[in-house]
C-alpha cells in the first residue's frame, strides 16, 4: 500500500435496494482532498448533513454497522468501507440517497469494480498508520479479538457454529493487498442461518434481503440456487466485514488481527482500544 495518500480519479455511482429497509436508494462516490478522510453526505435530507467515516459515529445497530449524527444515520456502510479501505483510498466523500448503502449482491465485488474503473489518484501528503508495539485483547464469552505487532496489515478469523452441521468452523487468514482482496474476499456475500433471520425478516427489519443479496443456510444446505462462490464464502465474508469495522479506526492499519467469532459490535469495541492503544506513525 502507498505511503502517501489517495483519493479516487473519477466518481462513480450505484443504485440499488437497502437490505433493511427495502428503499431505493444510490450513492455518489466522488474524489475528495487531502486530510478529508471518508464522509458520508446524505443529500437527500435538508443541509445534505455529513457523517464522518469514525468510530466516533458508530451506533447500535443488528447485523450490520451504522453510522449516525443526531437524526441522521447510515447503515449498512462496512461492505463499502471495506472495499474504499482494501484499495487504499484515504479521502472520499459519499454522497448518499436514502437511509442506507444498497446492499448490491451482498458482497463488495461490485464497489470493487467500480473503483477499479475509476482508478486511485495518489495525493502529495503521507498517510497515517497504527502500529502497536505490545500484543492486547478483547474478549467477551466466546468472542476474542487479538492485536500483535506486524509489518503489515494481516487478518486471520475462525468462525465457529457449532448449531450448524454445514458450517461448523471456518478459518481463513490473508495480509491485505488489493488484488488478493479483489480474488480473495470481494466477492463473499453476507450470509446467516435461516432460524436467525427469520425472526428479523418476519418483524420487518429486513425489508430488502433475500435470496440475491445474501446466503442463507438451513440444515445441511445452502438455499441459494447457485451455491457458494468458495467452500468457505462464509468465513471469508466475516473478514470482509472486518476490515469494513476496524476501517473506521480513521488510518491505515500496520497490525495482525487474530479474531474469533467477532460481529460488527464487538469489532468495533476492538477498534475502539486499538485507536486508544496503538501508536501513529507518518
Amino acid at each position: 500500500m502507498s505511503e502517501m495518500q489517495n483519493t479516487l480519479r473519477e466518481e462513480f455511482s450505484i443504485s440499488g435496494t437497502g437490505m433493511f429497509t427495502g428503499e431505493k436508494v444510490s450513492i455518489r462516490i466522488c474524489p475528495a482532498p487531502i486530510d478529508s478522510g471518508i464522509v458520508f453526505r446524505r443529500i437527500d435530507l435538508p443541509g445534505a448533513p455529513i457523517i464522518p467515516a469514525h468510530l466516533d459515529f458508530v451506533q447500535p445497530s443488528p447485523r450490520c454497522t451504522r453510522l449516525a449524527l443526531g437524526e441522521v444515520s447510515v447503515t449498512m456502510v462496512e461492505h463499502l468501507l471495506s472495499a474504499l479501505y482494501a484499495y487504499g483510498i484515504d479521502n472520499a466523500c459519499i454522497e448518499v440517497e436514502g437511509p442506507e448503502i444498497p446492499a448490491t449482491d451482498g458482497s463488495s465485488l461490485p464497489f470493487v469494480a467500480h473503483i477499479e474503473q475509476s482508478g486511485v489518484r495518489t495525493q502529495e501528503k503521507k498517510r497515517q498508520y497504527i502500529t502497536v508495539k505490545q500484543p492486547f485483547f478483547w474478549s467477551e464469552g466466546d468472542v476474542h479479538l487479538v492485536a500483535l505487532p506486524s509489518s503489515e496489515f494481516r487478518l486471520s478469523y475462525t468462525m465457529h457454529y457449532p448449531r450448524s452441521s454445514f458450517l461448523k468452523s471456518q478459518y481463513y487468514s490473508f495480509s491485505l493487498k488489493p488484488e488478493r482482496y479483489r480474488e480473495e474476499i470481494a466477492a463473499c456475500r453476507t450470509f446467516s442461518l435461516y432460524e436467525e433471520i427469520m425472526p428479523f425478516v418476519e418483524k420487518g427489519l429486513i425489508k430488502g434481503g433475500g435470496l440475491n443479496n445474501a446466503l442463507v443456510i438451513r440444515g445441511d444446505q445452502i438455499l441459494n440456487p447457485e451455491g457458494a462462490r468458495f467452500p468457505d464464502e462464509m468465513v471469508r465474508h466475516k473478514v470482509l466485514d472486518l476490515i469494513g469495522d476496524l476501517s473506521l479506526v480513521g488510518a491505515s492499519l500496520r497490525v495482525h488481527v487474530i479474531a474469533i467469532c467477532s460481529g460488527h459490535s464487538s469489532n468495533i469495541a476492538f477498534a475502539k482500544i486499538l485507536s486508544k492503544i496503538g501508536t501513529q506513525d507518518d
